[in-house]
Order: C-alpha cells, then structure tokens, then sequence
C-alpha cells in the first residue's frame, strides 16, 4: 500500500478489529513514520454519530484550548480579523472564543451547530477567507491527508490543529488508535506534519506532541514554545492586559450581537 502522505512505500504494522467486527490492516510509511489504515470502507458506519459517545472528554478540551489558542492569536495574528474552527462539531469552541471577543465562525457538514448557530460558514459570502483556522482533532478523520489539506487551505493560509504524534516507541495498545470508534485513520509523525508543510510552501511549528501549526506567516519563535501561562506571567503580561483592552469593547459587541439573535430566534418559536 502507499503512503497517503509521500505516496512512497509502507510497510505491514498489524491487523486488529476495528468497530468490535472489522479486521482493519495498519501500515507505516517508510519515509516519515506516518501511520494509516487500509482504505477505510467502515466510515459511514463509524459516522453514524458525527461524535462518538465515548468523547467523554470534549467539552473540557474546548475548555482548555481556548485558553491556549487565544495568547496565540493576540501575539501571532491579527485578533480584529474573522477566523474559522474546521470541522468544529457543536460549535462550543466557536463559543468560547466569540466570549472572549475573537470574531470566530464554525463549519460542519457532519454535525449540528449548536452553540454558535448564527457564526456558521454558511452565512459568510462564497470564498470568505479567514486570517486563522483551526482544525482540532480532525487530521486523524482524514482517509486522504493531502486532499483534506487542499480543502482546510481554501479558507486560509494558516491553520492551527491538534493531533496526537505517534510515540516512538508506539504500540498496538496505543489509545489514539481508538479502534472502537474506527474514526482515527491516519497517524502523524513530526517528520510527516514537516513534509505535508514542505509540500505546501508552509512553515510548520509545534510543541511537539499535541498542537502544531501550518502557515505561510514567517514567525519569529515558536508559538507553543510556553505555556499561556508561561506567556501571561513571563514575558506577555503587559501586552496581553493591553490587547484584551482594546479588544473589551469589540467583546462585549460580539456578546450583545449573539444575545440579540438567540433572543430573536426564542420568539420565532
């Protein structure tokens, strides 16, 4: 089989049953470590629910990465700018983020917009670009890692994305397999983000586990180098307390927009 990321050879790994029924063949790329599935014919079975039951922990995740990517959007990106959450399920990223005054949108084919429903895509003119997107938990989804890129970097030139990188000493008892769901296809190496950015024209930076970036903006430290509270009580304090200043007011704009609508919506029912 092919390596869906260099189209090189792969190599044989296991076969272990995905769904409790399917006898699914893992392989390896032998140029970057990447790690997929055959093709994945069990899809529109494992979508049955667009999220899995067994994301027990969804909602703390959403928790936790507002908190991360908002210092990351104030020091690396224009915060004023509209910005878009790929494959965001439920919205409640979205959410989170219009709280805290970014303008974000949602896009979701497979699940319903629940908490943003007003900031979804598909208001948005054909074409509108973002100055940052955000595709957490999706690389894994994709049967075709290279198409899906292609598809993310219509909406912009930077995305910003989570996903677990394969141990190196990696298992088949490895969790992120998550062969009950049989949704995880595709398992990323940093050498397999670098060429997937090679290929793009883009620049990559990572924390080297779980978040990374791809973008065409030239950075001048990794963004995920510290914490955001390594970023509020070391070095960006000052800056930080300045942007969410100036950024106060569009904030509470966001808030009463998206009250206003929620409030129309009630009565129209």
């Amino acid at each position: 089989m092919k390596s869906k990321i260099t189209g090189g050879e792969t190599d044989f790994l296991f076969s272990e049953k995905v769904l409790g029924k399917y006898d699914v063949k893992y392989y390896r790329c032998r140029d970057t470590g990447f790690i997929q599935t055959e093709e994945p014919y069990w899809l529109n079975e494992a979508y049955s629910n667009a999220i899995t039951k067994l994301d027990l922990g969804l909602v703390q995740r959403n928790i936790d990465l507002s908190k991360t990517v908002y210092p990351v959007i104030l020091q690396n990106f224009d915060p004023s700018k509209k910005f878009l959450d790929y494959a965001g399920g439920y919205a409640l990223f979205t959410r989170l983020m219009r709280n805290k005054g970014i303008d974000f949108y949602n896009t979701d084919p497979y699940c319903e917009n629940i908490f943003a429903e007003e900031q979804d895509l598909k208001y948005l003119p054909l074409g509108q670009r973002f100055e940052l997107e955000t595709a957490f938990e999706v690389f894994e989804h994709l049967p075709d890692p290279v198409a899906g890129m292609e598809d993310m970097l219509k909406y912009s030139d930077s995305i910003l994305f989570s996903t677990v990188i394969v141990p190196k000493s990696v298992s088949k008892d490895w969790w992120y397999y998550s062969f009950e769901t049989g949704q995880h296809v595709a398992f990323y190496t940093l050498n397999s983000l670098k060429f997937l950015a090679e290929k793009f024209g883009l620049n990559f930076y990572s924390n080297g586990t779980t978040l990374h970036l791809f973008t065409r903006k030239n950075l001048s430290k990794n963004p995920f180098k510290l914490s955001p509270a390594g970023w509020l009580i070391k070095k960006a304090a000052k800056k930080l307390d300045k942007l969410e200043t100036k950024f106060y007011g569009k904030r509470q704009s966001l808030l009463d927009e998206d009250i206003a609508n929620a409030k129309k919506k009630l009565k129209e029912k």
